[in-house]
Protein backbone atom coordinates (compact mmCIF):
# COMPACT_ATOMS: atom_id res chain seq x y z
CA UNK A 1 0.00 0.00 0.00
CA UNK A 2 2.23 2.51 0.78
CA UNK A 3 4.35 2.00 -2.59
CA UNK A 4 1.22 3.20 -4.49
CA UNK A 5 1.27 6.13 -2.46
CA UNK A 6 4.91 6.80 -3.40
CA UNK A 7 4.45 5.93 -6.93
CA UNK A 8 1.39 8.55 -6.62
CA UNK A 9 3.71 11.04 -5.71
CA UNK A 10 6.08 10.62 -8.20
CA UNK A 11 3.86 11.00 -10.50
CA UNK A 12 2.30 14.51 -9.22
CA UNK A 13 5.49 15.79 -9.11
CA UNK A 14 6.28 14.80 -12.78
CA UNK A 15 3.16 16.73 -13.85
CA UNK A 16 3.78 19.62 -12.13
CA UNK A 17 7.46 19.78 -13.40
CA UNK A 18 6.10 19.90 -17.18
CA UNK A 19 3.56 22.20 -16.10
CA UNK A 20 6.59 24.32 -15.05
CA UNK A 21 8.44 23.59 -17.99
CA UNK A 22 5.65 24.80 -20.11
CA UNK A 23 4.80 28.02 -18.21
CA UNK A 24 8.87 28.68 -18.40
CA UNK A 25 8.91 28.14 -22.23
CA UNK A 26 6.18 30.81 -22.43
CA UNK A 27 8.20 33.05 -20.40
CA UNK A 28 11.27 32.97 -22.59
CA UNK A 29 9.13 33.27 -25.36
CA UNK A 30 7.44 36.48 -23.99
CA UNK A 31 10.68 37.64 -23.89
CA UNK A 32 12.22 37.00 -27.12
CA UNK A 33 9.40 39.17 -28.05
CA UNK A 34 9.94 41.84 -25.61
CA UNK A 35 13.67 42.14 -26.99
CA UNK A 36 12.71 41.77 -30.53
CA UNK A 37 10.19 44.57 -30.41
CA UNK A 38 12.93 46.71 -28.46
CA UNK A 39 15.58 46.32 -30.68
CA UNK A 40 12.77 47.18 -33.71
CA UNK A 41 11.97 49.95 -32.07
CA UNK A 42 15.62 51.12 -31.48
CA UNK A 43 16.11 50.51 -35.68
CA UNK A 44 12.52 52.57 -36.31
CA UNK A 45 14.09 55.85 -34.06
CA UNK A 46 16.18 58.42 -35.01
CA UNK A 47 16.34 61.03 -37.53
CA UNK A 48 15.25 59.41 -40.25
CA UNK A 49 12.82 57.23 -38.02
CA UNK A 50 9.24 57.66 -37.51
Amino acid sequence: MPETAVRSARRIRRAARAADSAARQTDRANAAAALQRALDRRDNGGVTGH
